[in-house]
């Protein structure tokens, strides 16, 4: 008997098992998601003040200081503190909301109780799961293998805990420095649709090569980097032990808190206004500008091939938005009018597919300010098309978005991915001497 459970904990400690078998241990039963509506600014000011006594993962916005009135606020409130939120919104008359009144019946909702052989057994890839690290590594090689002359993979460098950060490169072998586009996937660990979409895309542009005019043409002309997972340690630590974790895993010498929050430790505009110094939130931005062995990676990657790369997308959840820059302070960029073209023209795309609605402007009017974001750090260095997707959904299922809504909302989003893409194929200068190199 012994023999067996020590077999089960070393395949389950491999992840040869589905989520669902690890419940993580339970860790969020009678967990409880609040929406919170302060309807002014003296609601705004109790709330902080609320939220300040009690221990909370914010969920929308990051950050505390990011709350304002009439704008709704995503908590994540630990079982033993419910009572207590629900008593102090009542004393101050806020509105709220409970928006998930069992945090660990959601998680084993969203990837149900799939067993492992499904999982895995199965010679065809299932696009619409969730997938491992490992798995989605391992689909990196055989999407390599089975399309030699159409991918190619190779790594950027390495994590923090030293996992290697693949990237695939496709497009058509037609001519040498074609213009690129870059898509990252995974920022945030528990922004899980990120990963299934990068995923997707790849599926996509292969699968429809030979009947798709449109995707055809963005292939021969273009090459496009997909990195499925940026956070490669924060995205496997959702897996094992913390659903909701965001941040990268490094460590930090003075406090016990780990990690960084990737899109907050880029060099331009680092920890001002909508990042935080301190090692145990969030946003926090990091000891100093690409002190992640992941973004400064990929810095340089994009930096090295500045050139060429013309279009940048980050994907993350959740909001249903689609930000351009700047995201760190409230100007114009000087190719707004290009880029608000190709904005509006892809949540149209989007739109079309199942009426579902974007907004879309610069990330500091649409969202909210915020400084040391990879998006504004690749329109600073001259990648004329910098983006950021929100994808689904405004809140319902929050981060834990059901695997039956991963073909949606990837359809939806290959038609704006593949609208931006088509852009760069249309004539649009960028007024390059307005900003400077970083």
């Amino acid at each position: 008997m012994a023999l067996v459970l020590l077999a089960c904990v070393i395949i389950c400690n491999n992840v040869l098992c589905p989520v669902g078998a690890y419940l993580y241990n339970n860790r969020y039963a009678g967990d409880q998601v609040f929406r919170v509506t302060p309807r002014n600014d003296e609601e705004v000011q109790v709330l902080k003040g609320i939220l300040g006594h009690i221990k909370v993962d914010l969920w929308q916005p990051n950050s505390a200081s990011l709350i304002g009135h009439n704008a709704t606020v995503d908590v994540h409130v630990k079982h033993n503190d419910t009572q207590g939120l629900r008593a102090r919104l009542k004393q101050g008359r806020i509105d709220y909301t409970v928006f998930i009144s069992n945090l660990q019946k959601e998680i084993e909702k969203q990837t149900g109780h799939r067993s492992s052989r499904r999982r895995r057994s199965e010679s065809r890839y299932d696009y619409e799961v969730y997938h491992s690290l490992e798995e989605i590594q391992s689909w990196m090689f055989e999407m390599n293998r089975s399309h030699p002359h159409m991918v190619d993979m190779f790594s950027v460098g390495k994590s923090y805990e030293g996992r290697p950060l693949y990237v695939l490169q496709l497009g058509k072998r037609s001519r040498p420095q074609k213009k690129a586009v870059w898509i990252d996937c995974g920022v945030h660990a528990r922004e899980w649709i990120g990963p299934a979409f990068c995923q997707w895309f790849v599926k996509e542009a292969l699968n429809s090569y030979q009947y798709d005019s449109v995707m055809r043409r963005l292939m021969n002309q273009l090459n496009f980097y997909i990195m499925p997972v940026f956070n490669v340690d924060g995205y496997h630590f959702s897996w094992t032990t913390d659903r909701f974790w965001r941040k990268t895993r490094s460590k930090n010498h003075k406090y016990h808190c780990r990690g960084v929050d990737a899109n907050r430790n880029w060099k331009v505009k680092w920890c001002d206004e909508g990042a935080s110094s301190h090692p145990c939130d969030d946003t926090y931005c990091g000891p100093f500008p690409e002190s992640e062995p992941e973004v400064k990676a990929v810095a340089k990657f994009l930096r090295k091939h500045k050139k060429r790369v013309k279009a940048y997308i980050s994907i993350h959840a959740y909001a249903q938005m689609l930000l351009y820059p700047y995201s760190y302070k409230y100007a114009t960029i000087p190719n707004f009018s290009c880029v608000e073209s190709a904005a509006h023209n892809a949540v149209t795309a989007l739109y079309s597919a199942y009426g579902v609605k974007y907004r879309y402007g610069p990330a500091s009017t649409t969202l909210y300010v915020s400084s040391g974001s990879s998006m504004d750090w690749a329109y600073r260095n001259g990648i004329p098309y910098a983006f950021a997707f929100e994808l689904r959904d405004t809140g319902y299922f929050g981060f834990l978005l059901p695997e039956a809504l991963i073909n949606p909302t990837c359809t939806e989003t290959m038609r704006a991915v593949k609208a931006i893409a088509s852009s760069l194929l249309k004539k649009c200068e960028t007024h390059r001497d307005r900003f400077p190199y970083i």
